[in-house]
């Protein structure tokens, strides 16, 4: 049989990347083996999954290029298969009803801890056990579990696990209002969706011996487990927004390369020999769910932004332009010129940047004429014996024939030659006159990206700054 896997998220709540982690998992051993990889909805939590959540889910997928071969499909939509699933374990003994109400059985819980009994589901209604049920009055399906024996998972990350059966209470299959539970909905659905790899995270690893029970009992097959461990932050806690974003689509916000997250995540609790940096081709070939370590995976940003560095600098400026001009677009920054332009500015920040974010906050002056100056920086290089400088400066900048970073060079120097100052003395005024403070590329650079009349109309609006500051001082 082919291999058929597949990511079954919730939407109650933004994709988190431990859940994409689980679902990369699950697409790159499907596709390794050329098998189908199948996207389901599951919103039987009616009052807390959203169609935004789901928009989400759907759109994170497709940003990470996450394809699916089936779906999505919606358990919302499934209902009549979860209530033939019932039906069927009734008609065959595997389940029963309970009548038993919350009071009564919260009543029943609090006597079994007081006498220092595990507070488990007592059988009471089930047929040979207890009572029975009330007729007429309303029930809960509950399955019946085997009162002896065990069940053993050949868990392929986590090893052998093995649950004794008398541990595992009657659970409840179907609620008093028809609704199926969690357990029915996910066995129903990957026997009639032929999953035959469930790939998911280690929390899940308790519910595996009752659906393990519910596919027997429905005479499917059990699928082969692979649970994944948790995603933690640098502390070792659960993974939360003190640690980072958390929400896929948060790193599309801040300009991080969908591939490096693909990277980085497949590199959370699995590894092939050293190699850090994998194209999605390598990572398809190499991928073994083998090779994923019981350990949980560390969230580390640092180790993304590097990652997202490697692929950000291995960007050509015209591909740059290409991935900024809709980044800066959607954040309503009008860019003053073509994509040539761009790709200029972008050179000149791509070692300086981690993210497209980075890039748009450094190249804040590039990009906007209404610069942020800052004060300490204005008060120690605009001033009186700067503006002379800067006046020379512009009249010579003015005459030039040719802007670009060599013609801009031989008249810095001229100036400084003239004057017998240090490029400090020129260069640092100006980067403050043009960029409103002191870290920029370097000067020709900007000066050449920026143009003749930004840079001039920079240049004289800080020497009338200047002009401004001494006569009110006078």
């Amino acid at each position: 049989m082919s291999v058929r896997t597949r990511f079954a998220p919730s939407p109650t709540g933004a994709l988190h990347v431990g859940g994409v982690r689980t679902a990369l998992f699950s697409w790159l051993h499907a596709r390794r083996l050329g098998g189908q990889f199948v996207l389901r909805i599951e919103d039987t939590d009616r009052q807390r999954s959203q169609d935004a959540w789901v928009d989400e889910i759907i759109a994170a997928m497709r940003w990470l290029d996450l394809d699916w071969d089936e779906g999505p499909f919606f358990q919302s939509e499934r209902g009549a298969l979860y209530s033939a699933a019932v039906d069927r374990l009734l008609a065959s003994g595997h389940a029963y009803r309970c009548t038993c109400t919350p009071e009564e059985l919260e009543a029943r819980r609090q006597a079994a801890l007081a006498s220092g009994r595990k507070p488990t589901y007592d059988r009471h209604c089930r047929p040979g056990f207890g009572s029975g049920p009330i007729d007429g009055a309303p029930s809960a399906i509950r399955f019946a579990m085997p009162p002896d024996g065990e069940v053993a998972i050949e868990d392929v990350v986590k090893g052998r696990v093995v649950f004794q059966n008398a541990e595992i209470e009657d659970f409840v299959v179907a609620r008093s209002d028809g609704s199926p539970t969690y357990n029915l909905c996910v066995s129903v659905d990957d026997a009639d969706m032929a999953i035959t790899d469930v790939i998911r995270g280690d929390d899940h690893l308790t519910n595996t011996p009752k659906q393990i029970h519910l596919y027997r009992a429905l005479g499917a097959s059990v699928p082969r487990f692979a649970h994944l461990p948790q995603v933690l932050g640098m502390d070792r806690a659960r993974l939360s927004k003190r640690h980072a974003a958390t929400a896929v689509t948060s790193y599309r916000e801040l300009g991080y390369y969908p591939d490096a997250l693909v990277n980085f995540l497949a590199r959370l609790g699995w590894a092939h020999g050293d190699q850090e940096i994998f194209t999605r081709a390598e990572l398809i070939e190499t991928f073994r769910l083998e090779n994923v370590g019981k350990s949980a995976g560390i969230f580390n940003v640092e180790k993304l932004d590097w990652l997202n560095f490697q692929y950000l600098k291995s960007r050509t400026s015209e591909q740059l332009a290409a991935d900024l001009r809709p980044f800066l677009t959607a954040r309503g920054i009008a860019i003053p010129g073509d994509d040539a332009w761009l790709a200029r500015m972008a050179l000149t920040l791509r070692e300086r940047a981690k993210t497209l974010l980075e890039i748009a906050e450094l190249g804040h002056f590039y990009l906007s004429d209404d610069l942020a100056f800052d004060d300490r920086a204005v008060r120690k290089f605009l001033t009186p014996a700067a503006g002379a400088l800067l006046e020379e400066l512009v009249a010579r900048l003015d005459a030039l024939p040719i802007w670009d970073e060599r013609s801009l060079e031989a008249t810095f120097q001229e100036v400084l030659e003239r004057s017998g100052k240090s490029l400090g003395a020129l260069a640092q005024p100006v980067r403050v006159a043009v960029t409103g403070g002191t870290v920029s590329p370097g000067i020709y650079e900007v000066l050449a990206v920026l143009g003749r009349d930004r840079s001039l109309s920079r240049l004289r609006a800080a020497i009338a700054r200047i002009s401004s500051a001494q006569a009110a001082a006078s």
